[in-house]
């Protein structure tokens, strides 16, 4: 015994009626009644959509500058920071006649993240020193092959004509950080 602390269990018998389960029969048909007239969660999911919190991470998306060179310049911080190990990437030299498609001299000739192992926990976000992955409000489709699920340059890369918006993303630290010219990454 390591304590001197002892408690006398009383054994009661029980009555007729607790016996009979009665009293808790009809404390679980109340409950199952009182669900009859609450509000129904179910949504008609085609016709009726669901309105996702501002802070929902979906989608991943490589951003572009404003001149539409890819920011990521592989660094590689994204997927060291990835939990899941979800992101791979081959980083390359930038040759001649690509200054107006990568920012940098270094960039990531491939990029693929799984989709099957990310949990979408916005670490990838996080770790970008150059901004140049988010998390986007849109949804992952679901497949039935595994391949369709490991997503690269071709579908992650956000097109000039279609830009996604990523300011709700932003926290109002990053943007305040942002203003400060005399950090040279905030330089175009």
């Amino acid at each position: 015994m390591l304590t001197n602390r002892s408690q006398t269990v009383a054994k009661k018998e029980m009555t007729l009626v607790e016996r009979l389960y009665l009293p808790a029969i009809l404390h679980g048909m109340k409950i199952t009644v009182s669900h009859f007239f609450k509000k129904k969660v179910t949504i008609n999911y085609p016709e009726e959509r669901r309105e996702f919190a501002k802070v929902y991470r979906g989608q991943h998306v490589l951003k572009r500058d404003d001149k539409g060179a890819e920011r990521c310049t592989a660094c590689g911080l994204c997927a060291v920071a990835c939990p899941a190990e979800a992101i791979t990437m081959v980083a390359s030299e930038r040759k001649k006649g690509e200054e107006n498609l990568y920012r940098e001299e270094k960039y990531a000739s491939v990029y693929e993240i799984n989709m099957l192992r990310c949990i979408f926990c916005g670490l990838c976000e996080d770790a970008c020193p150059k901004e140049a992955i988010f998390l986007t409000d849109r949804i992952v489709p679901s497949t039935f092959d595994r391949g369709s699920n490991i997503y690269g340059k071709d579908i992650l890369v956000e097109t000039m004509e279609k830009r996604i918006d990523i300011s709700p993303r932003q926290t109002k630290e990053v943007l305040d950080f942002k203003t400060h010219k005399e950090y040279a990454h905030n330089k175009l």
